[in-house]
């Protein structure tokens, strides 16, 4: 009997697996308020594809690969920017031809550097967020199968799947087991669900803020809000112990205060995610508060020169 052809492009991902994660763990040295309270980001655009989203990313990747379901099709996703540059990133390396569907008032930046690595961009209304792109996708999906697979990552488990194997894993080692509370927000809430539960295996006593923004109509790029927003299938509304809301407002607020006090420049969505962790921070008397950057600043120019003197 002989033994099945692998892939080839597997061995390819497999050795881009190392630059994926072990992401720094960085201490807020002037925004923690209090003696007491330690607050702890990872700078999530430290690794192989910018940004948190290179985790879901590759896993999911690399699954559909190693499935065969991308033998003569291509990869196809809708996306708001990150997870799709991700994807681009390993795909590029490892040639795999990926179409993607993002809303097409995403960042010029993503835009460009998303036709940059050879994905074929498909723009869907500025007006239906990730949801309309969702809605694309799965019509080319059903309309041409021989084409394109469809890996959905709103409700692919190997999305909060990565998460869980790694970040969850890495945030209890890099706090030496002294992590009391985890706070992220909710896009397509991998990051939150694989993180959260993994945390709450190691100590049932973790506390997990979940963050979104206040009204539907915001700036944060990538986040949903669940109460009108279509809620990912990944999402376990049991993991979260408390949800609180976030204001485009306070994230601008945020962004100005972490490059000023903290020489970080970031992302609007991590700018909110630093936000909650602070607010919550200041109700706290003793604690150590991890959150996620999930990336920085480069692909927000519009933004930056709006909110940055």
């Amino acid at each position: 009997m002989t033994a099945p052809i692998l892939d080839p492009r597997l061995a390819t991902l497999d050795e881009l697996r190392w630059h994926v994660g072990n992401t720094p763990l960085h201490p807020m040295l002037h925004l923690s308020p209090k003696p007491g309270v330690e607050i702890y980001a990872k700078l999530e655009w430290q690794q192989f594809g910018g940004s948190v989203k290179a985790r879901p990313a590759f896993n999911i990747l690399r699954n559909a690969v190693a499935s065969g379901a991308l033998r003569g099709r291509r990869l196809l996703d809708a996306s708001s920017g990150n997870t799709g540059i991700a994807y681009a990133i390993f795909a590029a390396a490892a040639g795999i031809p990926v179409t993607l569907c993002i809303p097409e008032n995403a960042s010029k930046e993503r835009k460009h550097i998303l036709k940059s690595l050879g994905v074929d961009l498909i723009l869907t209304s500025p007006f239906e967020s990730t949801d309309g792109s969702q809605d694309v996708a799965r019509e080319l999906a059903q309309s041409q199968p021989d084409k394109y697979h469809y890996v959905d990552q709103y409700s692919n488990d190997a999305n909060w799947m990565a998460h869980y194997n790694h970040t969850g894993v890495e945030l209890w080692e890099e706090t030496h087991h002294r992590i009391t509370h985890f706070v992220a927000g909710l896009g397509t809430t991998g990051t939150f669900t694989g993180t959260g539960r993994r945390l709450k295996e190691f100590n049932e006593d973790i506390h997990l803020v979940a963050l979104q923004p206040e009204t539907a109509l915001h700036g944060l790029e990538g986040w949903k809000h669940l109460e009108t927003a279509r809620v990912p299938k990944i999402f376990d509304a049991t993991v979260p112990d408390e949800t609180r809301l976030v204001t485009t407002e306070s994230s601008y607020t945020m962004l100005k205060r972490a490059a000023k006090e903290e020489g970080l420049l970031i992302s609007p969505s991590s700018a909110a995610n630093l936000a909650g962790a602070v607010q919550l921070a200041e109700e706290l008397d003793e604690g150590v508060i991890v959150t996620v950057l999930a990336d920085d600043a480069s692909k927000y120019s519009e933004v930056i020169e709006r909110v940055l003197p």
